[in-house]
């Protein structure tokens, strides 16, 4: 079947031609996926031109890595998250709801243009969240994959008055062609040019028109592949049961070390990965520690309080570790 292309794709392939930087080459080959039809003859033009973007996008991003132009954002708190999306989902007005940051907000689309950090705070932790362009825009190939593959946990925004499911989708086949997918089996792999990330959806604008037959449509499509949960960030709805959605996607616990004869602290947990053990938890205090210590006592999670437990015990979410040496 022949492409058909019209006279408008192959001005939008002249501006690639002559297009210098890296910016302009991707907006030119976004522009040609956009006026391209879609039918049985365009796609492996429509495959190729995706390839170009990835590619571009990658040595965009190894270029930028090593200037002052690097996007990389440094982690803080018990985890980062970040908040991906297409235009006007409320990814900024969520952030502002539950940070203290204070973002741009407004109707119209591609409103932020860098990525803005806020610290949401959940019971005695702190979570990290990064607001970023909408996915779509002509920049965000070039460094969303940075904030993308160094985030713990990528939390998907949907617009639940308007096509909810087709925007997971598309955002992510965005995500699929800067190499992001979601983990599998909750295991965070990196191969060639791929990155598993754990990934939940927020369907945000709980409150308006059409939001609860979208959000059924939305929640039998994809309840089995990722945690998801209903908000409105302008109301203030659902908004702590967020952050707990949000905690348990990151995957990790809180527990508190204490030595003998002293009480623990317990507004400043030790993060670790959920499965950790006694060992792991004695590494983190120090990293010759686990060596050293010769038994330990646990609160919570044993047969009863203060039990004595091997070093290979898993703990809990919560539990207090008495060391012994």
């Amino acid at each position: 079947m022949p492409a058909n292309l019209p006279p408008q794709y192959f001005e939008a392939e002249k501006h690639f031609r002559i297009a210098r930087s890296p910016e302009e080459k991707i907006e030119a080959l976004e522009a040609m996926l956009a006026i391209m039809p879609k039918h049985k003859g365009t796609d492996k033009l429509h495959a190729d031109l995706r390839r170009k973007i990835a590619k571009i996008s990658e040595e965009a991003e190894r270029k930028y890595a090593t200037s002052r132009k690097s996007f990389y954002i440094r982690k803080e708190g018990a985890g980062q998250v970040a908040l991906v999306g297409l235009p006007n989902v409320g990814k900024s007005q969520l952030l502002a709801a539950v940070t203290e940051a204070s973002p741009e907000i407004a109707d119209y689309p591609f409103t932020t243009k860098a990525p803005t950090i806020g610290m949401m705070k959940f019971e005695n932790i702190q979570i990290q969240l990064v607001d970023t362009p909408p996915i779509t825009s002509r920049n965000s190939h070039i460094w969303l994959n940075n904030i993308a593959r160094n985030a713990d946990t990528i939390a998907i925004i949907v617009d639940l008055s308007n096509q909810p499911t087709e925007q997971v989708e598309t955002t992510l086949q965005e995500l699929e062609n800067m190499g992001i997918m979601p983990a599998a089996n909750n295991t965070q792999e990196t191969t060639i040019g791929k990155h598993q990330r754990k990934m939940l959806i927020i369907g945000n604008k709980n409150d308006s028109e059409n939001s609860t037959a979208n959000w059924s449509e939305l929640n039998s499509q994809y309840n089995a592949q990722f945690p998801m949960i209903a908000i409105s960030a302008e109301e203030g709805d659902n908004l702590e049961e967020l952050k707990r959605e949000i905690f348990e996607a990151l995957d990790i616990i809180r527990v508190h070390t204490k030595t003998p004869g002293t009480k623990p602290d317990l507004t400043d947990p030790v993060i670790l990965k959920r499965g950790s053990t006694v060992k792991d938890a004695a590494e983190s205090v120090h990293k010759d520690f686990r060596s050293k210590f010769k038994y330990a006592l646990v609160w919570g999670s044993g047969k009863f309080d203060g039990q004595r437990v091997s070093p290979e015990h898993i703990i809990q979410d919560g539990d207090i570790i008495e060391f012994h040496i």
